[in-house]
C-alpha cells in the first residue's frame, strides 16, 4: 500500500479481520449472529463484576488525581502553550464524545426502565417509583462514569505523550508501569482497539444513516432503500472524512463549535416549551436517588436474583464505553496540551457530565411526562416504529414542530460528523508511524480517506444487506480486551502518584524508530 509512514502490524489485521467478518455475516447472517452474541453472552456473564467494579474504580481514580499533586501538573510540561482555548477545547470534547446517540437515548431508553423495569427491583411498571428509577438510571449511564472512563485513559496518554515523550500509542499509556519491554507488543495493543473503534464506528454510522433516512423519508416518502442509505452514507462519510483532513484548528474546530451552539438552541427550546416544572422535579428528585443509590447501582450485576436487566443496560453500556476508551484516548489527550491535570479532569468529565445532566433533565423529563400524562404512548412508537422515531415524535407535541424536525434533522447529522472526524483522525494517527509530541500531529489524507471508505462501505453493507446488530456485537468485544488494557494503564497513574515530579521533567525528544 503505497502509504510511506503506515504501521503495518496496526493496519492489516484490523483490516482483514473486519473484511472477513462482513463477509461471513453476508454469507450466512444467522451462523454468523449467533457465535457473535455466544461470544458477547460469554463476556458479558463472566466479567460483568470486573465491568462495574473497573467503571467504578476509574471514577475514584479521577476524584484522587484531581485532589492530589498530580492536579497542577501542565500537560507538556511547565512551560507548555494550549493548542486550543478553553471554550474551543471543552466544545471539541464535548461534542466529539457524545456523539449522536445522547440525542435519540435519551428520549428512548428511560421509557424502557419506566415500562419495562428490573424484575429483581419488585417495581411496576408505569409506576411513579418507575419513573425516578428511570431518570436516576439515565443519570448513571450517561453522567460521570462513562466520561470517568474516557477521561482517565485519555489524562494517562496525555501525560506519557507530552510530558514524558513517548510514542503516539496506546502500549503508551502502559509504558510508565511496565516499562520499555511493552513496546514489543505495541502493535497488538493499538490493533485490538484500533479494531473494536472502527467497529463501532460501523455500527454508529450505520445506526445514523438509518436514523437520517428516516427522518428524510417524513419529507421525501419512500422506503428506505439501498440507495438512499448509500447516499446518505457517502454524504456523511465525505463531509467527516473532509473535516479530519483539514486538520484539528479548522474543520473538526469549527464543526465542534457549530454542533454545540446547535444542541444549547435546541436544549433551550425543549426546556422553555415542554413541562418545566414537572421536569424541574422529577430531575432533583432523581438525581437525589442517583447519588443516595449511586454504589448499589453502580455494581449491580443481577446475580443473585438471576435478573438479566444489569446485562442487557449497564454493563452494555461499560463493555461499549470500554471498547471506544483506548482509541478516543489518544483524539482527547492530544489535544490538552498546555493545561493542568485538573483543568483536564474538569473539561473531560465533570463539564461533560454536568451538561448530560442537564440534558437528561430536559429530554428524558419530558419523554417520561408525556408517556405518563398525556394519550402520547411513545413506548409503542419505540417498538414499532425504532428508537430513532421518539425524538421526532415527541417535538411534535412541542410548539413550531414543522420548524424544529428539520432543524433536529440537522443536528443528528452534524453531531455524528463531530464525532467520527475526531475518531477518524485518532485512528490516522494510530496507524501512522514516526508521530511525536513535537510535530503537527496531523497523519496524512490518504490514511484518513481510506478508513473514512472502509467504514463507509461496512456500514452500507450491513445496514443494506445484513443489519447492523452483527457489527454492534463485534464491537463490543473488543470491550473485554479494552477493560483490561485501561486498568492496567491505570498502574502508571499510581507509579506518578508517588512520584509526581517526573512528569515536570519533560525529557528531548525521543525516537520513534520502533513503531510497528
Amino acid at each position: 500500500m503505497p502509504i510511506p509512514s503506515l504501521r503495518p502490524l496496526v493496519f492489516w489485521p484490523t483490516f482483514l479481520v473486519l473484511f472477513a467478518a462482513v463477509i461471513a455475516s453476508y454469507i450466512n447472517l444467522d451462523a454468523f449472529l449467533a457465535v457473535a452474541s455466544g461470544l458477547n453472552s460469554a463476556i458479558l456473564n463472566n466479567f460483568s463484576w470486573l465491568f462495574s467494579i473497573g467503571s467504578l474504580y476509574l471514577l475514584v481514580m479521577a476524584v484522587i488525581v484531581y485532589f492530589s499533586p498530580i492536579g497542577h501538573v501542565r500537560i507538556g510540561g511547565p512551560d507548555a502553550k494550549p493548542l486550543l482555548s478553553p471554550l474551543r477545547w471543552f466544545s471539541i470534547t464535548l461534542c466529539t464524545t457524545l456523539a449522536v446517540g445522547v440525542l435519540f437515548w435519551t428520549t428512548a431508553e428511560p421509557l424502557y426502565h419506566f415500562m419495562s423495569p428490573p424484575s429483581s427491583s419488585g417495581l411496576e411498571a408505569g409506576s411513579s417509583d418507575a419513573m425516578v428509577f428511570a431518570m436516576s438510571t439515565m443519570f448513571l449511564h450517561w453522567t460521570f462514569t462513562p466520561y470517568a472512563i474516557y477521561a482517565v485513559p485519555a489524562l494517562i496518554f496525555a501525560l506519557a505523550f507530552y510530558n514524558l515523550r513517548l510514542r503516539f500509542s496506546i502500549s503508551s499509556m502502559l509504558e510508565p508501569l511496565f516499562g520499555s519491554r511493552i513496546r514489543r507488543f505495541a502493535g497488538l495493543i493499538d490493533a485490538i482497539s484500533l479494531y473494536a473503534l472502527v467497529a463501532g464506528m460501523a455500527s454508529s454510522l450505520g445506526t445514523g444513516a438509518l436514523t437520517l433516512a428516516g427522518g428524510v423519508g417524513q419529507y421525501l416518502g419512500g422506503e428506505t432503500s439501498p440507495l438512499r442509505l448509500g447516499i446518505i452514507v457517502a454524504i456523511i462519510v465525505t463531509t467527516f472524512v473532509l473535516s479530519a483532513a483539514s486538520g484539528l484548528q479548522k474543520g473538526i474546530a469549527r464543526f465542534s463549535s457549530l454542533n454545540a451552539v446547535l444542541l444549547l438552541i435546541l436544549g433551550l427550546f425543549a426546556f422553555v416549551a415542554g413541562p418545566t416544572i414537572f421536569r424541574l422535579a422529577l430531575g432533583v428528585e432523581s438525581f437525589g436517588v442517583f447519588i443516595d443509590n449511586f454504589l448499589t447501582k453502580s455494581l449491580f450485576t443481577g446475580a443473585a436474583g438471576e435478573d438479566q436487566w444489569p446485562q442487557w443496560w449497564s454493563i452494555f453500556y461499560w463493555a461499549v464505553w470500554f471498547s471506544w476508551a483506548p482509541v478516543a484516548a489518544l483524539f482527547l489527550g492530544k489535544i490538552s496540551r498546555g493545561y493542568t491535570v485538573r483543568e483536564f479532569l474538569r473539561v473531560n468529565l465533570l463539564y461533560p457530565a454536568l451538561f448530560a445532566s442537564v440534558w437528561i433533565l430536559i429530554f428524558s423529563g419530558t419523554a417520561l411526562y408525556y408517556q405518563a400524562h398525556t394519550g402520547v404512548d411513545l413506548y409503542a412508537i419505540l417498538n414499532d416504529r425504532g428508537v430513532e422515531n421518539v425524538l421526532y415524535e415527541l417535538f411534535r407535541q412541542l410548539p413550531f414542530s414543522g420548524l424544529w424536525i428539520p432543524l433536529l434533522l440537522f443536528i443528528a447529522y452534524i453531531s455524528y460528523v463531530t464525532a467520527a472526524d475526531s475518531q477518524t483522525d485518532a485512528i490516522g494517527n494510530l496507524c501512522t508511524r514516526g508521530l511525536t509530541a513535537d510535530s503537527d500531529l496531523n497523519a496524512g489524507i490518504a490514511m484518513k480517506v481510506t478508513w473514512g471508505v472502509i467504514v463507509g462501505i461496512v456500514a452500507w453493507v450491513m445496514v443494506s444487506f445484513v443489519g447492523i446488530d452483527g457489527v454492534k456485537m463485534l464491537s463490543n468485544l473488543g470491550g473485554l480486551p479494552a477493560l483490561f488494557i485501561v486498568l492496567m494503564a491505570t498502574g502508571s497513574l499510581w507509579v506518578w502518584l508517588k512520584n509526581p515530579e517526573q512528569l515536570n521533567r519533560v525529557p528531548t525528544l525521543t525516537s520513534n524508530k520502533r513503531d510497528s
